[in-house]
């Protein structure tokens, strides 16, 4: 996928920190929001947070993860500290495109643009 891709998943132990990384097209970088997803095993997927002038998280990793933006090299990332055991997922970045969401949090089916995906597990 040229459009979104992730990297810097990796395995860490619980209380560690990584960053994930996401490059986008220049046409996708100007989408209406840029979100961070994850899907634990068995599970559906879930929005994580996104950035759109202010950074929206979701409870279970507020105060943890920070969402930042890199305009000058069309990147996304997705800085998490303190890690659990629970945080383990394959991680996704994605983009709405140009037409915004009627609601927030947004929704799956409100990105029209996907990366592939990146694994993070957290294990002692």
């Amino acid at each position: 996928n040229e459009d979104l891709m992730e990297s810097g998943g990796g395995l860490v132990q619980p209380g560690g920190a990584l960053t994930l990384s996401c490059v986008a097209s220049e046409l996708v970088y100007e989408s209406c929001l840029l979100a961070w997803f994850r899907q634990a095993r068995g599970q559906e997927r879930e929005f994580v947070s996104y950035m759109h002038g202010s950074a929206y998280y979701i409870e279970a990793v507020r105060g943890r993860f920070v969402i930042s933006k890199d305009n000058d090299k069309k990147m996304l990332f997705l800085q998490m500290n303190s890690l659990k055991p629970e945080d383990t997922a394959v991680y996704f970045c994605a983009a709405t495109g140009a037409g915004c969401p009627s609601t927030i949090p947004p929704g799956e089916s409100d990105f029209r643009y996907w990366g592939q995906g990146t694994q993070v597990t957290v294990s002692s």
